[in-house]
């Protein structure tokens, strides 16, 4: 890689925490030249805009967070194990990114402003429910799911209970919503989606 755009690398990784904790207006330009070390200059040599920049920013938080989840789910032979492993590595591995999930904050954030990164987290939501779909699918397909599984309407439960758990946890500060939701997605998995042994 080269040195500007290992540099440019940097500046998305360094900034990325700082967008994710403090949101797009919250996050003020000397927090951003503070964690990089360069100067405005610096920084607007490799984005063209503080906007381009938390893109790109949210681009990696959510890659990251996204690889923490799905980790090790290849090696899981059974496509009902592998939807409860992506549910406990959900409930285990939050702190990825610091400031929690980038796909709920920054859906939260520029729920009244900011199209571009509106559009960065609807592309995220669009590709992790694609994801499972397409896991739930193939499980259907291997007749380890039940044939009449909605892979959409499942997907949909599974990100909106896991999402809606973080939300109940960033609030209360205790973890009792999230064991809660993964011990019932768990339970659902096993009792209704998982296709019978014959």
């Amino acid at each position: 890689m080269r040195k500007g755009e290992q540099t440019r690398q940097d500046i998305i990784r360094k900034a990325a925490p700082i967008f994710n904790q403090q949101g797009y207006a919250g996050s003020a330009l000397s927090d951003l030249m503070r964690a990089t070390g360069l100067e405005k200059g610096g920084i607007y040599r490799h984005f063209d805009s503080k906007e381009q920049l938390a893109a790109e920013a949210f681009d990696y938080a959510w890659q990251e967070t996204l690889d923490a989840r799905i980790h090790d789910l290849d090696i899981i032979p059974n496509s009902v194990d592998r939807l409860k492993q992506l549910v406990a590595n959900f409930a285990g591995r939050r702190g990825i990114i610091p400031g929690g999930c980038p796909l709920l904050n920054t859906a939260v954030d520029t729920d009244d402003g900011n199209s571009v990164l509106r559009e960065r987290a609807r592309k995220a939501l669009r590709g992790w429910r694609a994801y499972l779909i397409s896991m739930i699918r193939a499980g259907i397909k291997a007749r380890e799911i039940r044939p009449r599984v909605d892979a959409s309407k499942l997907a949909t439960l599974i990100i909106s209970s896991l999402e809606g758990a973080v939300m109940v946890f960033r609030l209360e500060r205790t973890e009792e919503a999230l064991r809660a939701v993964q011990a019932h997605l768990e339970t659902y998995l096993e009792t209704q989606v998982r296709a019978p042994s014959k």
